[in-house]
């Protein structure tokens, strides 16, 4: 059940990225941010974002 509201959690479930949201997973990973807050910003789980990242050749920070 998707409502639409951004409160969510991971409804997209198995969604293709899009060059907006992979550009931006970039831009985050490069500032070093948390895999957890990249993740919600992205509104994904943190598995898919673990896994673009690597698939990208990215390094994310391991801060909890």
């Amino acid at each position: 059940m998707v409502t639409g509201m951004s409160g969510d959690r991971f409804e997209r479930h198995r969604q293709p990225w899009t060059t907006a949201e992979v550009q931006k997973l970039h831009t985050l990973a490069k500032k070093g941010m948390a895999l957890k807050a990249i993740a919600k910003a992205l509104t994904r789980s943190e598995e898919s974002v673990r896994d673009r990242a690597k698939a990208d050749g990215l390094g994310i920070a391991k801060l909890r």
